[in-house]
């Protein structure tokens, strides 16, 4: 991913992001839809713990690494 720095997907963050959220919530979307959020290091555990709380299957990779 190119050109301006992404920014974190938590409310009100100006930080840049690093880390890339996938993530799909199985009652509505198949195994191959995946939503991504993207968090900077302050904010990615939080919003890990947000869905995982509602038990969705994620993973997290550096944004670097994003489709």
């Amino acid at each position: 991913m190119s050109g301006q720095p992404l920014r974190c997907s938590a409310k009100g963050c100006p930080a840049d992001a690093v880390w890339g959220i996938r993530w799909r919530n199985p009652k509505i979307h198949d195994a191959t839809r995946r939503k991504v959020w993207l968090a900077c290091g302050e904010h990615r555990v939080t919003l890990t713990e947000f869905l995982a709380l509602r038990t969705f299957p994620m993973d997290v990779v550096p944004v670097a690494d994003l489709d």
